[in-house]
C-alpha cells in the first residue's frame, strides 16, 4: 500500500508542477469469453475483463507524462479467478505525421497486484502476490476531431515480476508481443489555461 500511495504521489506532484498545456484523458475497457470443449465432452468458460484508465500533462512539445492504471479479471469457469491490478507512471513521445495521424510511443513502470482464488470441493485457495512492471508500448493515434480519437497498439515490450505473499514463489516475465494481438482505446486533449 505505501509503495502504492508513493508512486501516485510522484505521479500528481510531477503533474501538478508541469507546465500548464494540455490534459490527456483517456482509457481502454477489454473483454473476452472463450468456451472450450475437450475430446470427452467437459466443457469450460473463460471470461476476462479489464479497464485501464489514462490521465497525463503534455509539458512540452511531443512530450506526456502521466498516470495510468489497470483493473482486471480472469475467470475460468467457476473453479479459479484471478484479479489484477496496476498503478503507475508514464512517459510518452508522440511524433504527429499531419493533423490526423500521430505515432508515439509511451514508458512505463509502477507497481501491480495479484489475487488468485481456486476454489476445490467448495473450498477457496487464496493466494496473493505483488511485485512491479515496466513497459514500452509503441501505437498509433488517429483524431477525428478537435483532439479526440483512437488509439491503437499491436503489442510491445515488458518485464513483470511477482512475489507470492504466502510463499518464497517468484515470477518474473519478460514478453515480446508484437503482431499478437490488437489495442483499441480512446483519448482526448483538453487545453488548459495558461
Amino acid at each position: 500500500m505505501k509503495k502504492l500511495f508513493l508512486t501516485g504521489a510522484i505521479a500528481f506532484f510531477g503533474l501538478a508542477s508541469a507546465q500548464k498545456n494540455t490534459l490527456l484523458v483517456g482509457g481502454n475497457i477489454a473483454y473476452s469469453s472463450t468456451k472450450n470443449t475437450d475430446a470427452l465432452n467437459n466443457s469450460g468458460t473463460t471470461n476476462k475483463f479489464e479497464f485501464s484508465p489514462t490521465v497525463g500533462y503534455q509539458f512540452a512539445d511531443h512530450w506526456t507524462a502521466g498516470v495510468n492504471a489497470s483493473f482486471g479479471t480472469n475467470k475460468i469457469s467457476d473453479a479459479y479467478k484471478v484479479n489484477t491490478d496496476k498503478i503507475g507512471g508514464f512517459v510518452r513521445y508522440a511524433q504527429p505525421f499531419n493533423d490526423t495521424f500521430a505515432i508515439y510511443g509511451d514508458l512505463g513502470i509502477g507497481y501491480q497486484g495479484q489475487k488468485a482464488t481456486q476454489t476445490i470441493l467448495n473450498q477457496d485457495f487464496v493466494s496473493k502476490a505483488n511485485g512491479m512492471y515496466v513497459q514500452f508500448t509503441p501505437a498509433l493515434f488517429i483524431n477525428f476531431k478537435n483532439s479526440f480519437g483512437l488509439n491503437f497498439n499491436i503489442g510491445g515490450i515488458g518485464y513483470n515480476n511477482l512475489n507470492d505473499k504466502n510463499s518464497d514463489a517468484k515470477t518474473s516475465t519478460f514478453d515480446f508481443s508484437f503482431g499478437k494481438s490488437i489495442n483499441i482505446g480512446i483519448s482526448k486533449n483538453f487545453g488548459l489555461r495558461k
